[in-house]
């Protein structure tokens, strides 16, 4: 896991993200500069972005079948966005590889709580609620 730093007001935060997410943002990205004119084949993001072909193709499997990009079959084949860039929102990319946007250390939680006393840690909401808006921020950034 990579951290994402961000800087405001005097305070740093390092918000902990894997790097599969990273990657498969960064792939989308690579996709949507370089498919406008036809699509773009797996092993020029590869080699553009610096990522393992096999560990692409389990990502795009993922954002296949989340509907984010289109395969192209056949010579010249490669893949597409489903969407325009305007249109395809970080935070979907983020949630099509299976990582939810959460700012808790808590594990599922229940009606009841996410301690094993089955109340709320001193500061889940804090973090619950920085994740909501870190959800908010990346649902309104775009590939454009």
């Amino acid at each position: 896991m990579r951290p994402v730093t961000r800087y405001g007001d005097g305070m740093k935060i390092a918000v902990i993200m894997p790097r599969w997410v990273g990657d498969a943002v960064m792939a989308m990205v690579d996709l949507a500069r370089h498919a406008q004119v036809k699509p773009v084949s797996l092993s020029d993001i590869a080699t553009r972005q610096e990522i393992s072909l096999s560990y692409l193709e389990q990502l795009f499997a993922r954002l296949r079948r989340a509907g984010l990009v289109k395969s192209v079959r056949g010579p010249g084949g490669g893949y597409r966005l489903a969407k325009g860039s305007a249109d395809t929102r970080v935070s979907e990319i983020i949630l099509a590889v299976d990582e939810p946007i959460s700012a808790t250390r808590c594990t599922e939680m229940g009606a009841t709580g996410c301690r094993a006393d089955r109340s709320k840690c001193l500061t889940h909401d804090l973090w619950e609620e920085l994740g909501n808006q870190i959800h908010l921020f990346l649902s309104s950034v775009t590939l454009l």
